[in-house]
């Protein structure tokens, strides 16, 4: 299948690059199907793309390579909707905020979206943990 995207080019993918977000995500609860593919020229940074929505895709980055400690613990309910069976088959991954000055770019650590890279299962997450802020800077300028 093809993908038309507004930003990013026209993007070939199967239905089985589709991650299902039964929920949508928060103000955009009406798209439910998203693919996942690599900014281009910069393994930094993925995008994740409504195939709802030819004009909805959002930055995001592996709190990770931002964050070295970052960590929370993912709900046994929560794991039971996502279909989790092993830690390795979770991806997690945060929104980003650009901007044209690379230290005014920020991640929203305190709403992770966790996808079951397995089960294609993905949902976006707010943290109870004071620790993780809307807006934490990407590059360390």
């Amino acid at each position: 299948m093809l993908l038309n995207t507004r930003y990013h080019g026209v993007r070939e993918y199967t239905e089985e690059d589709v991650i299902y977000f039964k929920k949508g995500l928060p103000g955009f609860e009406e798209c439910k199907k998203f693919i996942l593919f690599p900014f281009e020229n910069n393994l930094t940074f993925n995008i994740l793309h409504s195939t709802n929505d030819l004009n909805l895709g959002f930055v995001l980055v592996s709190p990770f390579s931002v964050k070295a400690d970052y960590e929370f613990e993912l709900t046994d309910e929560k794991q039971k909707e996502l279909k989790v069976e092993n830690e390795e088959d979770i991806l997690v991954m945060n929104t980003v905020t650009l901007n044209s000055k690379a230290e005014k770019i920020t991640t929203n650590l305190k709403a992770p979206i966790i996808i079951n890279i397995k089960s294609k299962l993905g949902e976006q997450i707010i943290l109870a943990e004071e620790k993780y802020p809307l807006k934490y800077p990407v590059f360390k300028i």
